[in-house]
């Protein structure tokens, strides 16, 4: 099961006394703070929760699985996400 930015902006504004819709706008500014940072190759580091960074991915030659062709993948940086000591912690409550 999957919680949507619908559901997580109605849990986030009951949380701290907020619209949904003032929820919803800190939801976005987020994502667009920590995609301009990570567009601009830094770091973003929550003590406790995790660091999101960027990883380099290598050229490489694949397969076609439609054809069997042989095919280039070009080299590309991807977002990538380390999960810190306390949310390793919360997932992990029984």
């Amino acid at each position: 099961m999957s919680t949507g930015k619908t559901e997580l902006s109605s849990i986030i504004s009951e949380k701290m006394g907020t619209t949904k819709k003032q929820a919803s706008q800190f939801i976005d500014a987020f994502i667009e703070t920590v995609g301009g940072k990570l567009a601009a190759n830094e770091k973003v580091q929550l003590t406790g929760f995790g660091t999101f960074m960027t990883r380099n991915n290598a050229a490489r030659q694949g397969t076609n699985p439609g054809n069997g062709e042989k095919i280039n993948i070009p080299a590309k940086t991807v977002p990538a996400f380390k999960p810190g000591k306390g949310l390793k912690s919360l997932v992990n409550k029984k």
